[in-house]
């Protein structure tokens, strides 16, 4: 009961500690915002692994460099949940000013965690951005909510993703192709050594196994509460029956995965894997423009739904450069940075902005992307599958690597 006690109020603390930080900074005035941001460095923590994403994170920098006299810096991470772990450590140790992290590339867990604990600068922040006004909030709901969690303000939307699948026309049947997970398996066992996911917790094999859940679960409406942990091993077993199969046709008969989804590109670049998948629609395209796929790459999807999602950045409370932060995050809404980055020759993102909500101009450059041709187009994707309770990706990672992480 002690340690329970002791913990919330080392929440309230935090809490209160996060909106004494932020009463002085008024996010509707934004000419002050501007002014006070001249000169900052922002410590933007966010994802490595990809060198387009890297490359545009470089063209933001340089933007925001010329334009607000802002300096973006990224903070390269192999696991986001590293820079959480960082503002954790400096809540412990009393820093609530002056932090290392002023910007984070976050969803799902992480950021339920860190709302949780409050470790994020005060709600409201992200609907009072300038560029919200051009952010779809009809048709993109996951915007407003984060693997089940409202966002309340405390992040903005960056970009949207759904789970699509890539393989090689030149080697692979388009008709054998499957439709569900339970095909997969059935492909799997016909092709053996010929498909596998990231381990977890890589986002992608993590994702993988959320969507075998999604699909393998006996009702899906569980998957938006929490974890019960009471009836947890029932409900997954499904799940792991399936990898158990799935491991004994897998690349390396499961024994070892890829390490991440750049691994993955380039063993069905090589001919290792016939089919691999992103969390991107427009990776293909963007990965043959770049010369790393063959340009006889192709997608598909699944016909009842993939996983789709919405990620975000979000600033901690105690970000020592709390209006860089705040510019850096209203600028990757704009339309021009969003138009860059749905353009396969620089990432090819999907945009969080609504098309009806944008000057004549702006949405006239949308329309002409040129998505490629590996990109499905949005009425070819299929539905989306929501993503589960934030809970689930931590509970079914942590018995997966009981299951599984000694190679057996």
């Amino acid at each position: 009961m002690r340690s329970i006690t002791k913990f919330l109020a080392a929440t309230l603390v935090a809490g209160l500690a996060a909106t004494a930080q932020a009463s002085d900074l008024d996010v509707s005035d934004w000419t002050k915002i501007e002014k006070a941001a001249a000169g900052q460095t922002v410590y933007f923590n966010a994802w490595g692994g990809s060198e387009n994403i890297n490359a545009y994170l470089e063209w933001v920098g340089e933007e925001m460099k010329a334009r607000y006299d802002v300096t973006v810096t990224q903070v390269k991470l192999e696991d986001t949940a590293s820079a959480v772990s960082k503002v954790v450590a400096e809540k412990a140790a009393g820093k609530t000013e002056g932090g290392s992290v002023d910007l984070i590339w976050i969803n799902g867990e992480n950021f339920a965690s860190m709302k949780r604990q409050g470790l994020l600068l005060t709600p409201g922040w992200a609907t009072s951005l300038p560029n919200w006004a051009y952010v779809d909030t009809e048709n993109q709901p996951t915007t407003l909510t984060d693997f089940t969690e409202p966002t309340d303000g405390l992040e903005s939307p960056w970009g949207g993703a759904k789970m699509v699948f890539f393989y090689d026309g030149a080697r692979t049947d388009k008709a054998g192709l499957p439709d569900n997970a339970a095909q997969l398996l059935d492909w799997a066992k016909r092709n053996p050594g010929r498909f596998s996911y990231p381990a977890p917790p890589d986002f992608i094999g993590s994702s993988f196994l959320k969507q075998v859940l999604s699909e393998t679960i006996d009702d899906r409406a569980k998957l938006r509460e929490p974890v019960d942990e009471a009836s947890f091993e029932r409900t997954v077993e499904p799940l792991f029956a399936y990898l158990d199969q799935l491991h004994k046709v897998a690349w390396r008969s499961g024994k070892a995965f890829p390490q991440n989804y750049p691994d993955m590109k380039q063993k069905l670049g090589d001919g290792e894997l016939d089919i691999i998948f992103a969390f991107n629609p427009a990776e293909a395209s963007s990965a043959i423009a770049a010369g790393e796929l063959s340009d006889t790459v192709r997608s598909f999807t699944f016909s009842g739904g993939t996983l789709g999602n919405t990620h975000f950045v979000a600033i901690p409370y105690n970000a020592n450069a709390r209006e860089g932060a705040l510019l850096t995050a209203n600028f990757l809404l704009s339309p021009e940075a969003q138009l860059r980055k749905q353009n396969p020759q620089y990432w090819g993102d999907p945009t969080v902005l609504s098309m009806s909500k944008l000057a004549d101009a702006d949405r006239a450059a949308f329309q002409a992307l040129d998505l490629g041709v590996a990109t499905l187009t949005p009425d070819k994707l299929g539905p989306v599958i929501a993503e589960p309770h934030a809970s689930w990706m931590e509970r079914i990672e942590t018995e997966w690597r009981r299951r599984y992480a000694s190679g057996n």
